[in-house]
């Protein structure tokens, strides 16, 4: 197929020819990577990519034989799937060809030091610091995620989005309600009385001034008087 010419009419076919040949070398290398989460025909379908390419850019001249050239197209093929389509997040190259790199330092470290090596100990087999291993086994958790649907145990009904925390406007409520009493101190009586039925009371304006015996116009001043007061108060540091 490489010695004729591009357009030469027999050259599909051997191509076709060539990749069927080598399609068995192809699937027994997807198959090493089966049972890491990523279904054996999509890895099949990859490795199969990996092999056309081989097929099409492997030239006889420069003296390698055609398997020395395909295993490491096709592998390549296989491992930039994981890389850029298996994580569910994307996460820096490096971190990502790191993390692999720490299971086999945890394995050789293992059998080296007779027990489970430390961050420290990968770190300085790995010549990085603590923090980057430390990060890439974070990374690590990104590559599958799950669904805050999920059931926290079977046969439940708690799902993991309501284990989940949110922010809790009661603090600040209770800050203010301890602080309120103190800062009521500094309005008048008629404006501590129209706050009160303002806000505990949940009046109107027009209520307020039927009960106080004042006009709307004459309690909305009276309340913005008031509120600015306390905003002062309660915003004052001491």
């Amino acid at each position: 197929m490489a010695g004729l010419p591009a357009t030469h009419p027999e050259r599909a076919a051997l191509r076709e020819k060539a990749i069927a040949a080598w399609l068995p070398m192809a699937n027994r290398l997807a198959r090493r990577y089966a049972g890491r989460g990523e279904s054996l025909d999509d890895l099949l379908q990859t490795a199969s990519i990996g092999l056309i390419k081989a097929v099409d850019r492997f030239d006889p001249s420069v003296g390698a034989d055609f398997v020395s050239y395909a295993i490491p197209t096709i592998l390549g093929e296989v491992k930039r799937y994981f890389r850029d389509r298996a994580w569910s997040i994307r996460i820096p190259r490096g971190l990502q060809e790191l993390l692999p790199a720490i299971g086999q330092a945890r394995s050789e470290l293992g059998h080296m030091l007779n027990r489970t090596p430390t961050v420290a100990d990968i770190a300085a087999h790995l010549s990085v610091d603590e923090d980057t291993v430390l990060e890439a086994l974070e990374s690590g958790y990104a590559y599958r995620s799950v669904s805050l649907s999920a059931l926290v145990r079977a046969g439940g009904d708690l799902t993991l989005g309501d284990t989940l925390g949110a922010e809790d406007d009661g603090f600040d409520v209770a800050d203010c309600r301890a602080s309120l009493p103190s800062a009521m101190a500094c309005l008048t009586n008629r404006e501590r009385r129209i706050i009160v039925l303002r806000f505990y009371g949940n009046m109107t304006q027009s209520r307020i001034a039927e009960r106080t015996g004042i006009s709307q116009m004459h309690v909305s001043r009276v309340l913005a008087g008031a509120l600015k007061k306390l905003r002062v108060r309660l915003s004052d540091g001491d």
